[in-house]
């Protein structure tokens, strides 16, 4: 690898650090909780409550490496030429400013009404910063792992979320997109 490159692929994973502090910042500015308010704070919250996304890890954060399989296809699709340092402040960009949007009042009252998330009232910023470093950590493995395995396994968590949790990041698209009352009542049936 040429000394140019090294550089801004060191500069790449630098500025995917400073892009997440800058998340953080803002996800403070929103007055966003930093920890559940629950007063406590979990490694992993597996019960469908209002524990959701209030914790490090849960659900969803499934969904969140799933992020990071599909962010690395689509920048190595589109940037090959890039360094990988790059490709993933790109990915954290946008991880980064979906966390944003996701904690804005118009998607936190859009899953109120389209999913079953009816008492879902956004992200702490604990779990915000933990999804984003989910998707660099599905990223990073699908930069690592052979094409077969990263299709494997995020077919494997899509049928695991959806067995357990009958949601995954599939239907949470559709849902959120394109509501199907159906859905919606065998989701809610759990």
């Amino acid at each position: 690898m040429a000394a140019s490159h090294k550089r801004r692929n060191r500069r790449g994973f630098l500025l995917a650090v400073l892009i997440a502090a800058m998340a953080f910042g803002l996800l403070v500015l929103m007055d966003r909780p930093l920890l559940c308010t629950c007063g406590r704070l979990e490694l992993w919250h597996g019960a469908l409550d209002s524990g959701n996304s209030q914790h490090i890890a849960d659900w969803y954060s499934l969904s969140h490496v799933i992020h990071g399989f599909l962010f690395y296809a689509l920048t190595r699709w589109l940037l090959r030429r890039q360094p990988l340092g790059m490709r993933l402040a790109l990915a954290v960009g946008i991880e980064a400013a979906w966390e944003i949007l996701e904690n804005s009042p118009v998607i936190i009252d859009r899953y109120r009404t389209a999913t079953i998330a009816l008492g879902y009232s956004g992200d702490s910023i604990v779990n915000s910063m933990s999804d984003i470093a989910m998707m660099a950590l599905g990223f990073v493995f699908a930069a690592r792992a052979p094409l077969w395995l990263t299709v494997a396994l995020a077919i494997g968590l899509e049928l695991l979320a959806l067995v357990v949790i009958r949601d995954n990041l599939t239907l949470n698209i559709l849902m959120l997109t394109w509501p199907v009352e159906a859905i919606r009542d065998w989701q809610a049936a759990l």
